[in-house]
């Protein structure tokens, strides 16, 4: 007898540690391009007709993106993991819904990244044997993720197939 998956929301949020992960993210880029055209608008006065403006557009929009979509990602970013499949939503204006059945797991990992690291959260990876990628739960705790890649090895171990 098999088990029917359907799309369907995932039942757990994300840390809320993840909207600082997101703003600090969101904000670094804003300095890092903001800053080197103003940096070029400095050093190049040729550019200064261009860079001026490119430049406070950018800090512009990256500010207005830094106040609303990390909290917005937040509101949409959720995650499930059954004996049947993995259950991720994600995005910010374009919404991603994946269900990965368990048969069609080949490994699982987390990932920490430096910020990552500071704020005290980690990256769930689920490679399927699918041409639309991994499945990528950002935004847990780390003893979360580590939970529940050690659960989805388990089952995927007793599950008959080879994922491919």
């Amino acid at each position: 007898m098999q088990t029917s998956i359907s799309l369907r929301p995932p039942r757990h949020r994300v840390q809320r540690r993840a909207v600082l992960w997101w703003t600090l993210r969101s904000l670094l880029l804003t300095v890092v391009l903001a800053g080197a055209l103003a940096t070029v608008y400095l050093l190049w006065d040729a550019s200064r007709p261009w860079t001026g403006p490119a430049a406070l557009a950018v800090a512009a929009l990256g500010l207005a993106h830094t106040a609303a979509v990390p909290s917005w990602r937040y509101a949409v970013h959720r995650w499930e993991t059954s004996a049947e499949a993995v259950y991720a939503s994600s995005g910010w204006f374009v919404r991603d819904w994946r269900v990965a059945p368990i048969s069609r797991i080949q490994t699982v990992d987390t990932t920490r990244g430096p910020l990552e690291q500071l704020l005290g959260l980690s990256t769930l990876v689920v490679t399927t044997a699918s041409s639309s990628g991994a499945v990528y739960i950002r935004g847990l705790a780390p003893a979360d993720a580590t939970a529940a890649a050690d659960r989805l090895a388990e089952i995927t171990q007793d599950t008959p197939g080879d994922a491919t």
